[in-house]
């Protein structure tokens, strides 16, 4: 069960990374964006450490008050998560 978290989370935070990287390059051309919901979904899917990393690396949402509370509310949650987990499985 640890594991699966690990690699869920290991792998949601690569995509959400990315999804950031990604929408700042195309906000700098003008380019069609990701949305904004997307970006959150991905975080409170697991990926909150990448999207927070993406955050303040790519510096993209981060005047944006949703995202300055609500990526390290998720960043916390999965943190909490994964304590139960390995609490309860280990």
């Amino acid at each position: 069960m640890i594991r699966f978290v690990c690699i869920w989370l290991g792998a949601a935070g690569l995509l959400s990374f990315l999804l950031f990287g990604v929408d700042k390059a195309r906000a700098k051309r003008g380019a069609w964006r990701i949305p904004e919901r997307v970006l959150l979904l991905s975080a409170f899917a697991g990926g909150a450490p990448g999207a927070l990393l993406g955050m303040l690396l790519f510096r993209h949402k981060t005047r944006k008050p949703l995202f300055r509370i609500l990526v390290p509310l998720a960043t916390l949650l999965w943190i909490g998560i994964l304590g139960l987990a390995i609490w309860r499985f280990h």
